[in-house]
């Protein structure tokens, strides 16, 4: 029952292996995608998840596959994801929800349609159906919205499915492939020499390893720090709701200053307030915030801080930094981080939905909920091999686009892993690039 918590029962439980040639960290989008297609490749691959599959942001999130809006470094690995999504989606067998029902930015103003010129250059580069619309045009559109708008940028390929659906069903897909899938069963400690992988060592016993892809989302820095790998990674909460069973206002995905919305699979929208998101103020936030102030000068208002992580978030007080193997680890103590929804941001929600179409019944809310996104302060991953210790392997920060990308990263993560060559030019998300003296350039805040 979503949203998931480790109350649902464990789906994978095999016993965990002696040694496996791969070891992935994290069963959201990220880790089973690689794991599928290192299973194409005939890898041994063993991941290991300290919950539930896909119980944290990858089934949290709201369900966009985009290419419209994207970092021009990122696009041409989402246009692949997109491919790949429609691709995974006739091999799982499953339904889940996948539609290609658009992505629409609404403008307010001329200044905002002025705003999207930057990536209507890009979108032409690679061929995009991306396409800007003026007012009349959305009105057709969008029919029932109580307020005018200048304009959009609308791309009709753009995907959506539904994503506590969509990596279940990939895990599924994983296992028949021949991976390896061990719920409950958290990382403690990587076992190195030699400044080399060995091993890893879990709450149930050690794995002889070479190869160890962390990609634990909100949890990646707490690990990696452990081991002396220092990324500068932070948390921030989002709030989403679905919405009862509705009649249909419009196919896609919608997003404006005050809300957005899309269309689901059963008949309602899921709904989140436009940009709001809660960070947690911590001792990561406090020893990274200079790497985090071009992006705070740019946006100053997208979001919200509160002093303190309830008690077992990654980035809280009293969260240990440091343990042994053999003692209870962090990632035990929280099997899922299952942040509740913030009321603010719900009220807005209704409030912006409700405004936006007034002519409507007013909404109701089914379910609501919220997770935790792993941002990086360029808005882009870090998707890399750690230069300090051979064969570990980094992919996380997705700064709320992992779902969409979740299956480009992974057939690049995969590739990385065996030292193939991956297809796209990955220097934009090197780790390196937050060493001292490198300036940080933040993405697109579409």
């Amino acid at each position: 029952m979503f949203p998931f918590s480790e109350a649902d029962a464990v789906q994978h439980s095999d016993p965990i292996p002696q040694k496996s040639e791969v070891v992935i960290v994290g069963g959201g989008v990220i880790g089973v995608s690689t794991a599928l297609f290192l299973a194409r490749n005939n890898i041994e691959v063993t991941l290991l998840e300290k919950g539930r599959i896909a119980a944290e942001q990858s089934s949290r999130n709201w369900g966009w596959i985009r290419k419209q809006g994207r970092d021009a470094d990122e696009l041409p690995i989402v246009m692949e994801a997109c491919r790949l999504w429609q691709e995974l989606a006739q091999e799982c067998g499953e339904d889940i929800g996948l539609q290609q029902t658009g992505v629409t930015y609404l403008a307010r103003t001329s200044k905002d349609m002025a705003g999207f010129e930057d990536f209507m250059k890009i979108a032409a580069a690679h061929a995009l159906d991306t396409r800007l619309i003026d007012g009349e045009a959305v009105r057709r559109m969008i029919p029932g919205m109580a307020r005018n708008f200048a304009g959009a940028m609308v791309t009709p390929s753009d995907m959506r499915a539904e994503p506590w659906l969509a990596v279940p069903a990939l895990a599924r897909l994983a296992v028949r492939r021949g991976v390896r899938i061990i719920e409950n069963c958290a990382v403690r400690s990587l076992d190195t020499a030699a400044g080399a992988v060995k091993a890893v060592w879990t709450e149930h016993g050690k794995i002889e390893t070479c190869n160890v892809l962390v990609a634990g989302g909100a949890w990646s820095s707490l690990l990696l720090r452990k081991h002396g790998v220092s990324i500068p990674q932070l948390s921030v909460r989002a709030t989403v709701a679905a919405t009862e069973p509705m009649p249909e206002l419009h196919a896609g995905a919608v997003a404006e200053d005050d809300i957005a919305f899309r269309r689901r699979q059963d008949g309602g929208y899921t709904l989140a307030p436009g940009g709001s998101n809660l960070l947690y103020v911590g001792p990561d936030a406090f020893r990274h915030a200079s790497k985090y102030m071009p992006a705070l000068k740019a946006h100053p208002f997208g979001t919200r801080y509160a002093p303190m992580a309830p008690s077992g978030y990654p980035d809280a007080w009293t969260t240990p930094r440091d343990w042994a193997a053999d003692e209870v680890s962090p990632f035990e103590r929280m099997r899922v981080l299952n942040p509740a929804p913030g009321k603010r941001e719900l009220q807005a929600i209704e409030r912006g939905f409700n405004t936006l179409f007034a002519q409507a019944k007013p909404v109701r809310l089914k379910t609501t909920w919220a997770g935790m996104i792993d941002a990086m302060p360029d808005v882009v991953p870090v998707v890399d091999r750690v230069a300090a210790i051979n064969g570990l392997f980094v992919a996380t920060g997705m700064s709320g686009h992992g779902f969409g990308i979740g299956p480009g990263i992974g057939r690049v993560m995969a590739d990385l892993i065996q030292g193939n060559e991956t297809g796209h030019n990955l220097h934009r998300f090197r780790l390196s690039r937050f060493a001292p003296g490198n300036t940080i350039r933040p993405g697109p805040a579409l």
